[in-house]
């Protein structure tokens, strides 16, 4: 047995996931009031709802979903200038798996495909460079969607692109970043959150400080958790701990940020990534599906790579956005409501045929759902 699978078997010992759940149960008897907390990364709700951690929950806690699928958060009017990038005569359109499907206004990356457009599921970003260099007589676009975890290879890939003087290769940028969009949930009064299930991902590149305004002046506790039951749970039962803490304590309660994912996270990020990131990528505004524009939380290229912008590059005649009728994406992304509540999903949205982007995603909401807990039944939880 390797090292990697003793520790994996550790993190889904159901022996520790039964502890965890009992304390929990617990530190919920304790609690004065009802618990909201969220997850917010699209690869917690996988991993929650695969496990079926909702439905050892005791009564008085509810885990809502949040904007942690970076697929399911493009808004329209970005899916619409990368599909009409991908109507360009001479484009070979590049983009991870996750985006094919995704629904615009009016067509998806899938249907262009299928009308005979030049479009190719890729895995990373330098699967589009290598595209680059074997089709000179191409314009190769990579459709760049992704939170700080993904975003390091891709201003990697720009600098080699332009290190080596490559010109019919650029990028759609739709890049977003993940703590300011928390304050548009830490503040909604409509979603009344707290407490957060902070990303293992993409912690891993920014670390602890970027969350660290959420409970000062926001006072919502957070974790950053891994991804396996004992790590999920082990993070509700800190955050409970904290809570319980709030109680106790009052006015003088201070929350706090701690970090229960040490063997994938270090409190300080990684520097590295982050510099070349900072190189290439400047802040920007950004539309965020169910959340609207967010100042500072896109990334556009700087001016030194600004000739690898795909947007830039084309005469695009953008038509005008439309929204898919009936589908409430935005309210599940928000955790103002659950993917069962949505009246078209498990019927008219279906995994076959999505209407809206969570159900179309491998982290979206409404596919995890549908997929662990069926068309129209929600966890027990919920």
């Amino acid at each position: 047995m390797t090292d990697t699978t003793a520790s994996l078997q550790t993190w889904r010992d159901p022996e520790l996931a039964k502890i965890l759940i009992e304390q929990m149960g617990r530190q919920a008897a304790k609690l004065k009031n009802p618990i909201k907390i969220m997850e917010v990364c699209g690869t917690h709700t996988m991993a929650i709802a695969k496990w079926g951690l909702r439905d050892v929950l005791p009564e008085n806690i509810t885990l809502v979903s949040g904007p942690g699928c970076p697929v399911c958060v493009t808004a329209n009017e970005d899916l619409d200038r990368a599909i009409e990038i991908a109507k360009q005569p001479g484009v070979i359109t590049c983009t991870f798996g996750d985006m094919m499907k995704v629904p615009g206004s009016y067509e998806s990356l899938s249907d262009l495909k299928g009308q005979g457009h030049d479009v190719r599921i890729v895995y990373s970003p330098l699967d589009a460079l290598t595209l680059a260099e074997k089709e000179p007589s191409k314009q190769v676009v990579f459709i760049a969607v992704g939170f700080e975890t993904t975003t390091p290879l891709i201003a990697a890939t720009i600098k080699r692109a332009h290190a080596a003087g490559l010109e019919n290769f650029s990028v759609c940028a739709i890049h977003k970043t993940v703590p300011i969009a928390l304050q548009a949930i830490a503040d909604d009064p409509q979603v009344q959150l707290n407490a957060l299930i902070l990303p293992g991902h993409v912690s891993t590149i920014i670390g602890l400080e970027p969350y660290q305004f959420l409970a000062r002046d926001f006072g919502v506790p957070g974790v950053i958790a891994g991804f396996e039951p004992v790590d999920i749970l082990q993070g509700i039962v800190m955050l409970l701990d904290q809570l319980l803490e709030a109680d106790a304590a009052g006015a003088d309660f201070s929350a706090r940020i701690d970090l229960g994912y040490t063997r994938g996270v270090k409190a300080e990020g990684n520097p590295v990534a982050r510099a070349t990131v900072e190189e290439v990528f400047e802040p920007c505004d950004a539309a965020w599906r169910g959340l609207g524009v967010i100042p500072g939380t896109g990334l556009r290229l700087r001016e030194n790579y600004a000739h690898y912008d795909a947007a830039a590059r084309f005469d695009l005649q953008l038509p005008p956005t439309v929204e898919p009728a009936g589908c409430q994406c935005g309210d599940i992304l928000r955790g103002i409501i659950s993917p069962h509540d949505c009246g078209l999903f498990g019927t008219v949205c279906v995994p076959e045929n999505p209407l809206g982007p969570c159900m179309v995603s491998s982290e979206g909401s409404c596919a995890a759902w549908y997929r662990y807990y069926g068309p129209s039944d929600g966890p027990a939880q919920a």
